[in-house]
């Protein structure tokens, strides 16, 4: 990441605000909630409108401060250096322009114009400025494509993950292109001659919106098109077709049903060539400066990610350059999706934390029935247990991609579908839990968190939904049996450290031995609640890890409501550690 580049689009450096004594969280005085400044009503006085008894702004907070599962497993997986830039990036993020930019983004949605007015096809999506000024932001920091320059366990991925997860808390939709970004350069580098041309503009720190021949621009951001309406997540389905040319290229006809950030520059995608489902690579404009054949039919009315624009396009006649051998597809391709499987999990992990932000920021300054939110026994309960989940998925979205800076396959190929299946499951109970603890305030737009609300299935969904992204981890289970070794290597490296948690890694050996297809979401439950109390237990405070461990692995079971925590849990201590 590189803070210093505002001409190329980064945040300018700067240090981190100054906290006053009073509002961090060890030594501030919340016995009292924030109270305006009006005068007090007088005899005849018929005002009404007092604003009392309501949270201040949740502006320029201290977003690495009230994380500290963030900043320990950042430091852990090697990218300590990283974390002075770390705490800039997190007073963009909070700042209340960038809040400001991220509300409009959602507000405004992307318009599709397919014509100009005189009826010539220009199929391009006008975005608001918002929308700019994060992609800016995100692109200056080197959250995309920046971190394949770096040698393997240098940090650069974990750093980078890091700020995907700070940025993500701000707004999540943009996210899509950065990380489809980031995917696409390891599967590019199948050929080296493709990589040649597009590496060195996926890994720029310039963001340049606009339709030009690649080589002609300082930036570039790259997509993926993959799914069909008669095949969706079975991409062997599809129908595209793709026919060689005399000179080496092909000719894609087809519909794709889900292209996302349909305004980037080049695209990966699949079709049916000769010998079978091949992954192609389409720029938006060719090298002769002529539109390539890729009409953009009309853009998605989604439920969230509203800033973004997800496209149906038509590929009437496309030139692609093959990427990988004929009939190679899938195998060309899963290297990308990996990569967007761990910004799923940073996605999800990233939007339980921003609930979670809200959530304790708002109980710490409201009181009912005469006492404060925060210290009400059962509200403790509560936020404590959205603590818990907050931080088991922040650890192994961290560990995740420490393993991808370290070139840890074996652990990825496993632990990457489990973790991918988990923690995207739990984020719209979590977000749904956190905007319960403002009441009425949490379903209204303005606070936010309808926003977060909506985006929250999104992850679950997207590369891969619930059943597809559980038999990939039976998938992995059956083919890849180095796989598992490598994963009980790093869970049982906790081994001996809790009795509940030991009992639970046995019962996930005899789950394994079933191989059921039927079971397939309770083994990838179970995989990737055992990693997060590996890693809770061994670098978590213990107030945290305990707390953890009695309410996901005692014998009734981790899926209860919200606020069920056992008798022991320090809920106090647990919500303190997470309040901004």
């Amino acid at each position: 990441m590189d803070p210093n580049r505002k001409e190329q689009g980064g945040a300018p450096a700067r240090s981190a605000p100054t906290i006053p004594a009073q509002a961090s969280h060890n030594g501030r005085d919340r016995s009292e909630p924030t109270r305006s400044a009006e005068p007090p009503l007088r005899p005849g006085d018929h005002r009404t409108h007092r604003v009392e008894n309501q949270p201040p702004p949740l502006a320029d907070a201290d977003l690495l401060a009230c994380d500290p599962a963030l900043a320990d497993a950042v430091a852990r997986e090697g990218a300590q250096e990283a974390l002075p830039a770390l705490r800039q990036l997190a007073a963009v993020v909070a700042g209340p322009e960038a809040r400001e930019h991220a509300r409009l983004a959602n507000t405004h949605s992307p318009v599709l114009h397919t014509h100009d007015r005189y009826g010539h096809r220009t199929d391009e999506v006008e975005f608001h400025p918002s929308w700019h000024w994060l992609m800016r932001t995100s692109v200056g920091w080197g959250l995309h494509g920046a971190p394949w320059v770096a040698e393997p366990g240098t940090g650069a991925h974990v750093a980078r993950a890091a700020g995907f997860y700070l940025m993500s808390q701000l707004e999540p939709g943009h996210g899509c292109p950065i990380s489809m970004t980031y995917a696409a350069v390891p599967a590019l580098r199948r050929d080296p001659q493709l990589a040649g041309r597009y590496e060195p503009g996926l890994r720029s720190t310039t963001y340049e919106f606009g339709l030009a021949e690649p080589s002609t621009k300082a930036g570039l951001l790259a997509g993926m098109s993959m799914t069909e309406k008669q095949g969706g997540s079975d991409v062997r389905a599809g129908t595209t077709t793709a026919t060689v040319t005399s000179d080496g290229t092909y000719r894609l006809v087809g519909h794709k049903w889900f292209t996302s950030a349909p305004m980037n520059d080049l695209f990966l995608t699949l079709a049916q060539a000769p010998g079978g489902l091949t992954c192609f690579v389409l720029p938006r404009v060719l090298p002769d400066g002529t539109r390539n054949a890729i009409l953009l039919q009309r853009l998605k009315d989604k439920l969230g990610n509203r800033s973004n624009a997800s496209a149906e396009i038509e590929y009437a006649g496309a030139t692609g350059w093959r990427l990988g051998d004929e009939g190679r597809g899938v195998q060309t391709i899963i290297e990308m999706v990996s990569m967007t499987r761990l910004d799923c999990v940073l996605g999800s992990a990233a939007l339980t934390r921003a609930a979670l932000t809200e959530a304790a920021h708002h109980v710490a300054h409201r009181s009912a029935f005469g006492t404060r939110l925060a210290d009400t026994p059962l509200m403790q309960a509560v936020l404590a247990d959205l603590a818990l989940e907050s931080e088991a998925a922040t650890a192994l979205a961290i560990r995740l991609a420490g393993a991808v800076d370290r070139e840890e396959r074996l652990l990825l190929r496993l632990a990457l579908p489990a973790a991918k299946y988990l923690v995207c499951k739990r984020t719209p109970a979590v977000v749904a839990e956190a905007l319960e603890c403002l009441g009425g305030n949490g379903y209204v737009e303005e606070s936010g968190m309808p926003r977060l609300y909506r985006e929250a299935p999104l992850n679950s969904i997207w590369e891969g939904s619930g059943n597809v992204t559980a038999l990939d981890v039976l998938r992995a289970v059956t083919r890849d049996p180095e796989s598992v070794d490598a994963v009980f290597a790093e869970i049982e490296s906790a081994s001996g450290r809790d009795s509940w948690f030991d009992r639970g890694v046995r019962e996930l050996r005899t789950e394994l031995r079933a191989r059921e297809e039927r079971r397939a979401r309770r083994l990838a439950e179970m995989l990737a609640l055992c990693l997060q109390g590996s890693l809770l237990l061994r670098h978590a405070p213990d107030e945290v890890a305990r707390a953890f461990v009695a309410s996901r692995f005692l014998p009734d079971g981790p899926w209860r409501t919200s606020g069920t925590l056992p008798a022991e849990a320090q809920a106090a201590e647990l919500v303190a550690r997470v309040t901004p």
